[in-house]
């Protein structure tokens, strides 16, 4: 685990990412962590690769879908 202070970050950049290859680098301000940098691999591990709902839904080709039809779920409205 690497830790930088925000100064050491804005100064060096190249090694923060470097550094983030191996382990997440813990990026403090004023001593207290504020920042993780993560390489793309570390943080599809920890999202479990989920794509956001909006690409998920967007399909190239045409989908077939058969739906049961549903019974007994819809009833008349009662008003007094």
């Amino acid at each position: 685990m690497t830790r930088m202070s925000a100064r050491e970050f804005n100064q060096q950049v190249s090694k923060a990412r470097q550094a983030a290859l191996e382990d997440p680098v813990f990026i403090t301000e004023r001593g207290q962590p504020k920042h993780v940098l993560l390489s793309i691999e570390a943080y599809e591990a920890l999202t479990g690769n989920h794509r956001p709902i909006a690409d998920l839904l967007h399909l190239e080709e045409d989908l077939e879908l058969e739906l049961p039809k549903a019974s007994g779920l819809a009833r008349a409205a009662e008003f007094d």
